[in-house]
């Protein structure tokens, strides 16, 4: 309301409204803070209605209703309250919202957050595949905008619609990939490594830790998950550990990093695809950054001179989290320079920040 209520006018034009309906009131008065009324229909719906001095009317309805008819219904009383409101308030009213409802104990849940905090409601219409592994939940949904979407321990993580993320992390079309050696950390879903073997590059070598612990306890979920249901996105270069130009090693990337350093061998290209930057503003406290922090190093050792490293970064939102992270890139054991690119992934409904990374280039 523009101006301040009077709870007692307000409760009074609306109570007839819920009675109509046949639901029984109770009334809470705290005098200088308003009234909270709460009724009850025999079916076991009911509404909250908060009244606050200053000019905030909130009314909450709850009911079970699986049914077209059930949810008319709700429809119409929202309709009879909205309208007793303008009659009482005529030109006095600041503003009316209405949010769709909210869909509890549903079978298909449609409710995920985004990086940033926010819920975000999917066109979710099937579960495809819903298993636990030893480490984590894995969950396929089918939406009728982004097509199959993975959701890895509740985390939206790719969709078959989000090329662009995939795109993005191996450096927005703008590298020559043809004779190179390419190698990629993470991208368990196998979408990198299916773009990149496009591109005829001489050797690519992807390590999985995600892989890898499959692989021991509950490699049989990952294969059923991704073959079966992720097709589009991988295509066929995880039906073999080897192909013409790749190889996927089921190991501990942070061994294999380390033996390559020691090995001296050296890649054209590192792509990061294990984690976001993280969340956490503190990476004293946070054992991510830590070993975020060990990725790049072991990264940078095995990194061409002239060669380029491409990650995630994480929700553009997230000032605090990819401030720090720009950070970290100065205190590695070389120096570096970096780029970054802001992209909007589909699914993800948030613009997605990724980096480039090179080695500084230093005067002889």
């Amino acid at each position: 309301l523009n101006l301040a209520a009077d709870c007692n006018a307000v409760l009074k034009a609306l109570q007839p409204i819920f009675q109509e309906q046949g639901m029984t009131e109770t009334v809470h008065n705290w005098e200088d803070h308003g009234y909270l009324a709460t009724y009850i229909k025999k079916n076991g719906s009911f509404a909250n209605l908060r009244i606050h001095p200053h000019g905030l009317v909130l009314v909450d309805l709850q009911s079970y209703n699986d049914h077209i008819k059930g949810r008319e219904e709700v429809d119409q009383l929202l309709n009879k309250v909205e309208e007793r409101m303008k009659e009482l308030f005529h030109g006095n009213i600041k503003r009316v919202k209405r949010l769709p409802a909210i869909l509890r104990g549903g079978v298909i849940d449609r409710y995920w957050p985004t990086a940033d905090g926010r819920l975000v409601e999917y066109d979710i219409d099937e579960v495809v595949y819903d298993e636990d592994s030893p480490f984590q939940n894995i969950k396929i949904l089918h939406s009728k905008q982004f097509g199959n979407i993975l959701i890895l321990s509740g985390d939206v993580n790719l969709a078959e619609s989000d090329l662009a993320y995939t795109k993005a992390i191996m450096g927005s079309g703008k590298e020559d990939y043809t004779g190179k050696e390419v190698l990629i950390l993470g991208g368990g879903d196998g979408g990198i490594l299916y773009e990149i073997v496009k591109l005829k590059p001489k050797m690519v070598t992807m390590v999985e830790i995600s892989f890898y612990k499959w692989a021991i306890i509950h490699f049989h979920i990952f294969q059923t998950a991704f073959l079966l249901y992720m097709r589009k996105t991988c295509g066929d270069v995880l039906d073999n550990l080897k192909g013409e130009c790749y190889q996927v090693l089921i190991e501990d990337c942070i061994p294999v990093l380390k033996r390559y350093a020691k090995e001296g061998r050296m890649f054209d290209y590192v792509i990061n695809d294990l984690t976001a930057v993280p969340i956490s503003t503190s990476p004293e406290e946070d054992s991510t950054w830590e070993f975020l922090r060990l990725i790049l190093d072991l990264s940078m050792k095995v990194l061409k001179q002239d060669g380029k490293y491409f990650t995630q970064g994480n929700c553009i939102n997230l000032t605090d989290a990819l401030t720090l992270y720009e950070e970290q890139l100065s205190r590695l054991y070389c120096p570096v320079e970096f780029s970054k690119e802001t992209v909007c992934v589909p699914s993800y409904m948030e613009l997605w920040v990724f980096y480039t990374i090179w080695k500084k280039q230093t005067d002889i």
